[in-house]
């Protein structure tokens, strides 16, 4: 086999670039990708053909020196006909290759997925979806200039808060507001202003880890506050604070155990009975609500969570939590209270480095918008639909699914079953959704194999195992999904 007369059926660069077939691809990706997918893909090529040869090479090699012929026997003339036949296959291939390196390349990492994990505020999927009527009208807002620190009014320079500062004291009866990049940041701002170089009385049973190893006592020393632990782990008591108070205490720290429940022998002091000796002592006293809610979700028959207005009922200086959970909105950590404290915030120099973009500020503020007219919420917010949704209404969808595969999934058996979803994203912990999800067990390939096709889709299917079958839980796919989502199980399993 001559290797060089092979190698020089690899089409030259300049030539490949200028069939009708890569000229197509310049006005997709640029002239200057284009060349480079070229090369590279020539380049892989030329190594692979000699990988081939060298091993045919080395074939032909052990059978000289075993059997002493010359010439090679009919089969292997055949083998060697067929490594041709391959190499030739792949040259001719090679303008399909250079174009799916560039559809690759080009492929944006983040996608959009169908989430049928049963996990509402998935955070792996990015937590709470943005209600389609609003995204549009972001869309419109960010791919042009606006007025997000200009008041049109007066004809000078504003402040990115007021787009939504006046929606989020309306709605918990805060005096002031503000929003930063996320709820950690949130509490990194509040105990940097209000309590640096001095101490932090927090009871040692809401020390929480908000994620990714990320500790409330960790923020707490990157503030530059000190954290005083109190109580035990399931008890703390009003006396306990009061023991702990000393000159060089700054502010009383309640974190919510959104992510978490104790339960058992336990005891803990509220927001509204340590306010007096928050008031005695000169002190802020904080609250950190984590997940964060404004409505009292015990109207679709849930768990209670504390809102936001009742910390500020409670007499909570300063309230802060999440945009993209429990409230449906964008990733924000959002901060309310006294203004006196709201004010130094803004001024502070931590505010500039955690500070959020125009993106945030639209779609937080139409988020807002929604919750002005509270009736039918539920259906304007998708986690809040998804929370609020009965299993029977759920189980209809999941029917309706089964429905459309129906015939045309021959490859798996189908079925529906009742199953549990979670809200999830460090959100009501205890809480399980009756639920109802379409059952996948695969004929014709393993449970990983089909997992693994589904992550690979256009749109992919993340769902979640459960004894050989993989589950898809229709309380988080929404009913506009079920078209395109029959379509894409049927390529699979049809």
């Amino acid at each position: 086999m001559n290797q060089n007369l092979l190698f020089r059926r690899i089409p030259k660069v300049d030539l490949l670039l200028g069939r009708e077939e890569i000229q197509s691809l310049i006005p997709l990706y640029g002239r200057c990708r284009v060349t480079e997918a070229v090369q590279e893909e020539t380049d892989q090529l030329r190594e692979e053909l000699r990988a081939e040869i060298e091993k045919a090479e080395e074939k032909e090699s052990l059978r000289k020196g075993e059997s002493g012929r010359a010439e090679p026997s009919e089969a292997e003339r055949e083998a060697e006909a067929a490594l041709e036949r391959s190499i030739s296959e792949r040259i001719e291939k090679l303008p399909e290759r250079i174009r799916f390196f560039l559809e690759e390349l080009f492929r944006p990492g983040l996608r959009r997925v169908i989430n049928g994990s049963g996990t509402i505020l998935h955070t792996n999927l990015g937590r709470a979806p943005i209600e389609r009527r609003i995204a549009e009208r972001l869309a419109d807002l960010v791919s042009s200039y606006s007025n997000l620190e200009y008041r049109l009014s007066e004809g000078r320079r504003g402040e990115r808060y007021s787009h939504f500062e006046k929606l989020l004291c309306r709605l918990s009866g805060a005096e002031a507001a503000m929003a930063v990049n996320n709820n950690a940041a949130a509490v990194l701002l509040i105990l940097s202003t209000l309590a640096s170089g001095g101490e932090v009385i927090t009871s040692r049973g809401e020390l929480v880890e908000i994620g990714g190893k990320f500790r409330i006592p960790d923020v707490c020393t990157q503030s530059g506050a000190r954290l005083m632990e109190i109580g035990c782990t399931n008890k703390t008591h009003l006396s306990d604070y009061e023991e702990a108070l000393n000159e060089n205490t700054k502010a009383i720290l309640k974190v919510h155990s959104s992510n978490y429940a104790l339960v058992g022998f336990t005891e803990s002091v509220s927001a509204a009975s340590l306010k007096p000796l928050a008031e005695k002592h000169g002190l802020p006293l904080i609250e950190d609500l984590g997940s964060g809610v404004l409505l009292d979700l015990g109207r679709y028959g849930r768990m209670h969570e504390p809102t936001v207005q009742e910390a500020v009922r409670n007499g909570v200086d300063v309230v802060s939590f999440s945009g993209d959970k429990l409230l449906g909105g964008p990733q924000a950590g959002i901060i309310v209270g006294k203004k006196c404290f709201i004010d130094r915030m803004k001024k502070h120099p931590l505010t500039r480095a955690v500070r959020i973009d125009k993106f945030t500020v639209a779609a937080l503020e139409l988020t807002l918008l929604e919750y002005l007219k509270e009736e039918g919420i539920e259906e304007r917010i998708p986690t809040l639909r998804m929370i609020a949704e009965t299993e029977e209404k759920v189980s209809e969808r999941a029917e309706r699914l089964l429905s459309m595969l129906s015939g045309s999934c021959r490859g798996a058996e189908l079925s529906t079953l009742p199953c549990e979803s979670q809200v999830g994203g460090g959100s009501l912990p205890l809480e399980e959704l009756k639920s109802r999800a379409l059952c996948i067990r695969p004929l014709s390939m393993s449970i990983t194999a089909l997992e693994e096709r589904l992550r690979g889709l256009p749109i992919p299917i993340i769902g979640r195992v459960a004894e050989e079958r993989l589950l898809l839980d229709l309380r988080t796919i929404s009913d506009a999904e079920l078209p395109e989502l029959s379509e894409e199980l049927k390529e699979v399993i049809g």
